[in-house]
């Protein structure tokens, strides 16, 4: 039995930093994916004074304390609201459901959005919005806060990993119509993971 135990032990030990090995290729495939979209001229949405200097988006190093497994709980009967952005535009959107976890010994809720305009792309049909501000915000992230994707989890848990934070366009150019994170959304803990303030460090 004592062998069976420590056999077990070792497996686990093993497996748990494969698992975070992988988890850490797949946050750097996705900076590197971002990259690529800010250097290509045919995607960036960089200004030309920008473009012409851009070495790379800074982001905070990987740190998988900054992805949790939060508990999903769905909010039905909400009512359909406007969401400030930077400009009139006032997008629609409903709450769909809210994320529950724990960063740094802190309890958190983050809520999820969902917009009433479907989009056409299939592929995100079960899109959730997930805007928010954190104690970085201004003060090494943008200060507009940044934005998370997610998707209508088929259980009662979801992923968030905020190492793959991003910056609104409007922190890149202000000719773009960005939503503004709700106030229930602004984070008491500092979020140092994903992409920093664009050209500030």
């Amino acid at each position: 039995m004592k062998f069976i135990a420590s056999f077990l032990f070792l497996l686990v030990s093993v497996s748990i930093p494969a698992q975070n090995s992988e988890m850490v290729t797949e946050i750097e495939a996705y900076q590197a994916s971002e990259n690529e979209k800010f250097a290509n001229p045919e995607t960036t949405i960089l200004q030309k004074k920008d473009f012409r200097k851009f070495n790379g988006l800074d982001f905070y190093p990987i740190n998988l304390e900054y992805r949790v497994v939060a508990t999903f709980v769905r909010t039905p009967d909400e009512l359909p609201f406007l969401m400030p952005t930077s400009t009139k535009r006032l997008p629609e959107y409903v709450k769909y459901g809210e994320a529950h976890f724990t960063i740094k010994g802190e309890a958190l809720t983050l809520n999820l959005y969902q917009s009433t305009t479907p989009s056409e792309d299939p592929a995100y049909k079960d899109y959730l919005f997930v805007p928010f501000t954190d104690l970085t915000s201004g003060n090494g992230s943008y200060a507009g806060g940044r934005f998370l994707d997610t998707f209508i989890p088929k259980g009662m848990t979801l992923v968030l990993d905020f190492n793959k934070a991003y910056n609104p366009y409007c922190a890149y150019n202000p000719n773009y119509s960005c939503p503004i994170p709700p106030p229930e959304n602004d984070l008491s803990v500092h979020i140092e993971a994903g992409v920093k303030d664009f050209g500030k460090h």
